[in-house]
């Protein structure tokens, strides 16, 4: 038998008090799927927020037994009140049936009850109410956080290049808001803002201001990111990174304690603004996913059916990566769709409901904070006046061709380098690495005043329609003599000099943006991947659509352009392609298309574009899935050994139970519990000389026939709590699971009945299933193990590890790299 067999893990990092070598100790080394390593990098276990119940409320191994039993008078236990009893350890799958089920018994149970008194009616509406309750919580949480960072973030920002002298605490733009002496033409250039050239030297004009601001910018960056990265190191190592892996890890039932704790909601909360204003390739999209739900988590505790019940609290984690994504884009309703295509693993129709609640709240809370200052949700409101034309899907879908050949590219890049950093020495010095690309980030950025600007504010500017007041040299064009004097809608016309050189700066942005975030995304900082996929496809699509807006100009005459571009015609609009182009990239990288078509439109306000969205993300996705299955979060997940079984993955190899169970042949036999034939000594010897997480129960060793399940830690919880609450038990007591204990003699010591914790009705299969059937059955039922019969007698067992392992070997990959070891 295997699977029940949990790995034994050794941290790298000290890790006080895992070294236990007493029974007590299980928790550490019976796990379904061990863990030793999150994104990339060592982390020490010790800094947990959620800590086990068996760890608060047992002090160590089994009590010694002094030949008088313990003190208590009680004749029994039941043991499903004892703590601990029913709940699950750190790095183990929680068994999705039984939790569903005890949800079901719990509500039947309080139904039943609301009919004896106004209180337990009252009790029954609050329970009801609770989850709508809890959707509003957690709505204003993640709204309120994400106005705190998007603030923030802007004024470090800003604060790179100069700072507001008589109103520190404002930002450049809002520094200008205040000034009295600026025209519209010069809105950025305020006398209340001071670049440091200007603060110390008095003039921003000539080398040496230009060497000191540029030496500031990069002190600037330096010094954030170092202050993101020790932070991160010191509190919270679970901060790091996006969190969207992980979390679809947890949503499909696997238990990381702390990554969803208070202290890395506290430290993601305040490094991600950090990260972002140090100009590395990085997002803060991912992490407010993180952060909304590390708020779903922490909220929970208040309410019981939510706190005591994982399979609902994973119910809510998934409401909260909806309103995550609502207040990281501004996008409601892509937040409900991006929660049920990208991360959640169990999506019923309550959760869509509730899902679309708490990203209502969430984008009410954002709208009201107003931390863009423009009264709008959106991040990149765009207005574009020119319809679109049929012959204009080829270009977008050229950008769909780009966008999933990039996404492909920076997938390979990106693991490769993850997987260097995993398995060299450079996994053990993150703060160097963190301030070694800040470094070369910072130097090669501020040069390029496209890459110098914050990546939001780069992507707005290629998203915007030039109208006649544009100052940005996007919009430096030449004025011809017949140009309407609505400034708003303008007829194509030839490039100035300005979009030249805007150009050649745009191209340069591309090859850095694309290759810089290989190396930025994973590293020990919060970093998310939506933004900069972003850039790089705006980047491209500006690029292709200037080309396309200045062939249309020179060449209207051409066959494709007549008919629907005459000369002085507003034809193409280069902004629209560019929006096109960071759907197409943002599509190639994650594999997202309904979702990233809504918050797009969402996230732009450009509703009747959807058509060219939907034909780059789709393009794009088909492009990618050519040259490689896996979106960006699923290779994080399979290269971090995560135990996630995809569920949009085919099962398609004629293999049967019998072929992955264990025991092999050649092995040890099964280890089975008997119904009514083993003592407490026998049961706990057991325990200690095997690592299984839990054990069959049979009539008898004779005939194998299935009576139950039995978990490992349920077992040791019952036993210990015994052995101090219930009278006599000694060694010797006999343990039974049966529903009726037969007569005991008079010398006999006290028996111990523990038939409430068992399973009676574990999941089983025949040893002919077909293991389609089986894998189907794990990935819609969420089990942790099942049960392998022949004729009624137990052969064997199949747990989620063997299946993982199986595929991967079916896959021609090595099953050792599938869980943590």
């Amino acid at each position: 038998m295997t699977s029940f067999k949990g790995i034994h893990y050794t941290p790298i990092m000290d890790n006080k008090g895992s070294s236990r070598s007493s029974l007590n100790s299980f928790h550490s080394s019976t796990s379904d799927e061990d863990l030793v390593e999150i994104m990339e990098g060592t982390l020490d276990f010790s800094i947990t927020d959620d800590v086990p119940p068996l760890e608060r409320d047992l002090n160590g191994g089994f009590a010694s037994y002094n030949g008088n039993g313990m003190n208590s008078t009680n004749k029994g236990i039941d043991f499903l009140d004892v703590p601990g009893v029913g709940t699950y350890e750190d790095f183990n799958t929680i068994d999705w049936v039984r939790e569903k089920s005890r949800d079901r018994d719990r509500h039947r149970e309080i139904l039943s009850k609301s009919k004896e008194s106004a209180w337990a009616l009252l009790h029954s509406v609050s329970d009801a109410f609770s989850g709508w309750m809890l959707m509003l919580l957690i709505g204003l949480f993640a709204g309120s956080l994400a106005g705190l960072i998007d603030i923030s973030s802007h004024w470090m920002t800003d604060l790179k290049e100069g700072i507001c002298v008589e109103w520190f605490w404002f930002n450049h733009e809002q520094c200008c808001w205040n000034s009295m002496d600026v025209t519209f033409s010069e809105r950025v250039n305020c006398p209340e803002w001071r670049s440091w050239s200007q603060l110390f030297l008095g003039k921003s004009e000539g080398a040496f201001p230009y060497i000191l601001n540029y030496f500031m910018y990069v002190a600037w960056a330096l010094f954030f990111s170092l202050l993101a990265v020790l932070l991160v190191r010191n509190f919270a190592p679970y901060a790091c990174g996006s969190g969207i892996p992980e979390i679809k890890t947890i949503l499909s039932g696997f238990i990381i304690r702390g990554y969803l704790g208070k202290w890395t909601l506290i430290i993601k909360t305040m490094t991600l603004g950090l990260a972002v204003s140090s100009g590395l390739s990085l997002g803060k999209e991912g992490p407010l996913i993180h952060v909304a739900c590390c708020c779903g988590n922490i909220l929970c505790h208040l309410f019981t059916k939510y706190r005591k019940n994982e399979a609902k609290r994973r119910e809510v984690l998934s409401a909260a990566a909806a309103a995550g994504v609502s207040v990281a884009f501004g996008a409601p309703i892509g937040g409900v769709l991006f929660s049920l295509e990208e991360v959640s693993y169990y999506f019923p129709l309550k959760t869509l409901w509730r899902s679309f609640f708490a990203a209502l709240v969430a984008a009410f809370t954002l709208r009201s904070i107003n931390p863009f200052g423009n009264s709008r949700l959106v991040l990149f409101y765009v207005e574009f006046h020119s319809p679109w034309h049929l012959l204009e899907l080829i270009p977008f879908i050229l950008l769909g061709i780009f966008g999933g050949l990039w996404g492909a590219f920076f997938i390979r890049g990106n693991i490769a380098w993850c997987r260097r950093r995993k398995t060299t020495k450079l996994g053990r010095y993150p703060v160097v690495e963190v301030l070694v690309v800040t470094a070369i980030t910072a130097i090669l950025a501020f040069p390029n005043d496209y890459t110098r600007i914050s990546t939001s504010e780069l992507i707005s500017e290629l998203f915007n329609d030039c109208s006649l007041l544009d100052s940005s040299k996007l919009c430096d064009y030449v004025s011809v003599a017949n140009d309407t004097t609505n400034t708003d809608i303008l007829p194509d016309r030839p490039a100035g000099s300005g979009v030249y050189t805007a150009l050649w700066q745009l191209s340069l942005a591309l090859i850095f943006k694309a290759v810089i975030t290989i190396f930025t995304f994973g590293m020990k900082v919060p970093s998310g991947l939506f933004i900069p996929s972003m850039a790089v496809g705006a980047i491209m699509g500006r690029l292709l659509g200037i080309g396309m807006e200045q062939l249309a100009y020179y060449h209207h005459d051409w066959p494709i352009f007549k008919g629907w571009c005459s000369q002085g015609a507003d034809c193409i609009t280069p902004g629209l392609y560019a929006m096109v182009g960071a759907a197409a990239c943002l599509g190639g990288a994650t594999r997202m298309t309904v979702s990233l078509v809504v918050i797009m439109f969402e996230l732009t306000g450009g509703l009747e574009y959807i058509v060219p969205l939907m034909a780059a993300t789709m393009t794009s996705k088909w492009v990618a899935d050519a040259l490689g299955r896996e979106s960006i979060y699923d290779a994080h997940i399979h290269l971090n050994g995560y135990p996630f079984l995809e569920a949009k993955e085919e099962f398609s190899h004629k293999t049967l139970a019998m072929d992955v169970m264990r025991p092999r042949r050649n092995d040890p036999a099964l280890t089975a519990i008997t119904q009514d034939s083993m003592s407490v000594e026998d049961i706990e010897t057991a325990i200690s000389e095997t690592t299984y997480s839990g054990f069959p129960v049979v009539v008898s060793r004779e005939s194998q026939r299935l009576v139950g399940f039995v978990l490992r830690r349920d077992l040791i919880i019952s036993i210990e709590s015994a052995r101090k609450k219930q009278e006599g038990i000694v060694s010797t007591s006999r343990v039974f699971f049966t529903e009726h204990t037969p007569p005991q003699p008079s010398t006999s010591p006290p028996s111990l009945k523990l038939r409430s914790i068992m399973d009676l009705s574990p999941f089983t299969v025949t040893d002919q299933t077909p293991m389609e059937i089986v894998v189907d059955i794990f990935r819609k039922l969420g089990l942790r193990q099942c049960l392998v019969t022949h004729n009624g007698r137990l052969l064997g067992i199949i747990t989620k590890k063997d299946v993982l392992k199986h595929i991967a070997e079916m896959a021609n990959q090595d099953p050792d790299s599938i869980l943590f070891n």
